[in-house]
């Protein structure tokens, strides 16, 4: 028997069904943001939230991916 994801991962069917595109375009997104990876002043995670919006996204999936990728990042 597989074992459920959860977490933000949770979230990434429907994020995929939902908005047509998978979820590593979402990462790239975020990744690509104006900042992001710098240590002198990256967004917050807020701020790439509503990037992610600014997208098409919904709260909730952009706050999944979003977190998602920090975590990958850290």
């Amino acid at each position: 028997m597989s074992e459920k994801v959860k977490g933000p991962a949770s979230y990434f069917p429907s994020i995929e069904k939902t908005y047509g595109q998978p979820i590593e375009h979402w990462k790239q997104v975020v990744r690509a943001a104006p900042g992001y990876g710098s240590t002198a002043k990256p967004p917050t995670h807020m701020d790439l939230v509503a990037l992610l919006k600014e997208e098409g996204l919904g709260h909730g999936h952009a706050n999944a991916v979003v977190a998602h990728t920090l975590a990958e990042d850290r």
